[in-house]
């Protein structure tokens, strides 16, 4: 594959896989997505997203807990991971990587899916691991720090749990950080502390929902680019 780096840029990927079950499973792909992202404005600049269908389609489940969930039917017709690999090692080698948990997860399959096709796999310029670095500089005042705490914290929707969707959703979650962090850091002695006591107001639940509802960055349903 031909070497390219974009040291500047950022990518946001995330993976959508099986979870094993028994001693001996592995993780298997099932979904990519990535957006390219210019750190100077934030803004997005290319998208990719493909359903990947495993070697053993029996490792997908039939049916999905979820809405929108990835089934076995979705992934019967999809590429394989070795007919994509050039596009996903084009995105990602040579750009910082960017994603929430990916240290210990996404990055780790990656490596393990080139491998299994024998080819090299891509390398990161950096890594922005969000749910490590959140954790170290917002706290724990959304909660676990998952993304679906940390989107509901903000207002943001519900996490799908779709590999785009998600990614979307992470760039928005870490807008919505850096913006709290920074007038915290503009007048630390009046904000400090002042925001995780008033997030009950902030964040919506059934109780307090004519209260907490405000204007969506982006139409409902849907994760795309901030207007």
């Amino acid at each position: 594959m031909e070497v390219q780096t974009f040291p500047t840029e950022i990518v946001f990927f995330d993976l959508e896989t099986t979870v094993p079950n028994k001693v001996g499973q592995y993780f298997h792909i099932l979904e990519f997505g990535a957006i390219i992202v210019c750190p100077r404005k934030l803004e997005e600049l290319e998208s990719f997203t493909t359903l990947i269908q495993p070697k053993d389609l029996s490792v997908v489940s039939i049916r999905s807990s979820r809405s929108d969930g990835i089934t076995r039917a979705k992934v019967t017709n999809a590429p394989s991971f070795e007919d994509v690999a050039e596009k996903i090692y084009g995105l990602l080698n040579g750009r910082i990587w960017a994603g929430h948990n990916i240290r210990r997860f996404d990055c780790i399959r990656i490596k393990e899916a080139f491998a299994e096709i024998g080819k090299a796999a891509p390398e990161p310029s950096g890594i922005i691991d969000s749910l490590g670095l959140l954790s170290d500089k917002f706290g724990k005042r959304a909660g676990n720090m998952k993304m679906a705490s940390l989107a509901a914290y903000f207002g943001l929707g519900v996490q799908k749990h779709r590999s785009l969707d998600d990614v979307r959703m992470n760039l928005e979650v870490l807008k919505h950080c850096a913006t709290v962090l920074f007038l915290e850091s503009t007048l630390p002695n009046q904000l400090e502390g002042k925001w995780q006591s008033s997030s009950k107001i902030m964040t919506r639940s059934r109780s307090n929902y004519q209260i907490a509802q405000r204007a969506m960055p982006y139409s409902k349903g849907s994760l795309g680019k901030v207007s």
